[in-house]
């Protein structure tokens, strides 16, 4: 009962926290011009991987229709296949599945490794645009 009443307070405190940073992501995005808009995140995933089916059939579709989804556009690629063109990772993934951001030069920017639940994926992602935002931001005001 105690862990189902602190899941409950962590889901919640996870909600919260989500709702500023989708905003501040899309506030980055209208005023950051084309660098914001280049993200992308990829799925790194392979045949009969169970988390990567849930993730395709539950938060794929939700993801796509996001603030996130609008901002850093989901792409797949397969664990031991070719991985799209002009995309340079900073290591070769081994768990399915990773998500990894992307930036604008198709360099991979930061990654989540494995789908730890969608209480955790959402603010995680949330946090990785919102930084690779504010680092472009840095970057094109200097």
């Amino acid at each position: 009962m105690f862990i189902c009443s602190r899941q409950s307070l962590v889901f919640a405190a996870a909600q919260q926290l989500r709702r500023p940073l989708i905003a501040l992501s899309v506030l980055l995005a209208m005023a950051g011009g084309a660098g914001a808009q280049e993200l992308r995140l990829l799925m790194i995933e392979q045949a009969g991987c169970y988390y990567c089916r849930i993730f395709n059939r539950d938060i794929a579709p939700v993801y796509e229709a996001s603030q996130e989804g609008q901002i850093a556009p989901l792409i797949h690629a397969q664990l031991r296949g070719p991985l799209p063109e002009g995309i340079t990772l900073s290591s070769t993934p081994f768990v399915t599945p990773t998500f990894i951001l992307i930036g604008a030069d198709g360099v991979e920017i930061e990654r989540l490794t494995g789908f730890p639940g969608e209480d955790f994926f959402w603010p995680y992602i949330g946090d990785m645009i919102a930084a690779a935002q504010g680092e472009a931001r840095q970057d094109a005001g200097q």
